[in-house]
């Protein structure tokens, strides 16, 4: 049986999908899903030591090959059941290791993208553009501590941890905010 993950209300899939289609175009219209993953969890994890919040705000799990976005990873392996026409604007459905953008775009199109948020991918990208998909993968398990070794499954990688790990004072505070943040979009969405 295929695992379809329930997408909640909160999550911003439309901001996921311009945060991938960032990549993307930095990578010249196409990149690997691997790589992909790490870059869009390094900017999530810069955004959290920078704002105290994710760009994606979506939700963590330890993989074999490092953290990755949980929802985010589901919308690129074609696995999420709802809002797919947001994904699909931006992302092609998955071609072997790859995800394509889905029409020609420039980083002005992003449009749900702050310039906060540009800027922290920039950086992102300007640090980890030449490193090989699994040298990234591999950095991530030396250099993200939240990280666990999920021996061939996926762990949850909590909120308070990645605070805890980028020594934040009241990490279990800042998550506490975040998951507020969450349930206001929720509502605000059904609404």
């Amino acid at each position: 049986m295929t695992y379809v993950p329930n997408i909640p209300d909160w999550f911003l899939t439309r901001k996921a999908a311009q945060v991938t289609a960032f990549f993307a175009l930095k990578s010249g219209g196409e990149i690997n899903i691997l790589k992909a993953t790490k870059l869009i969890y390094l900017a999530d994890r810069l955004s959290l030591e920078r704002r105290d919040f994710p760009i994606t705000n979506d939700t963590y799990v330890s993989m074999k090959f490092g953290p990755v976005n949980s929802y985010t990873y589901s919308y690129m392996n074609g696995a999420a059941p709802t809002r797919q026409e947001d994904w699909l604007e931006f992302i092609s459905p998955r071609r072997h290791e790859n995800l394509m953008l889905s029409q020609q775009i420039e980083i002005g199109d992003l449009d749900e993208l702050s310039r906060g948020d540009i800027k922290l991918l920039e950086e992102t990208w300007g640090k980890f553009k030449d490193i090989d998909r699994f040298a990234l993968a591999d950095w991530t398990h030396e250099f993200c501590p939240e990280w666990k070794d999920p021996a061939g499954s996926s762990i949850p990688i909590e909120l308070a941890r990645i605070f805890q790990v980028l020594e934040k004072n009241d990490p279990v505070d800042l998550a506490e905010d975040l998951q507020t943040e969450r349930r206001m979009i929720a509502a605000f969405r059904a609404a």
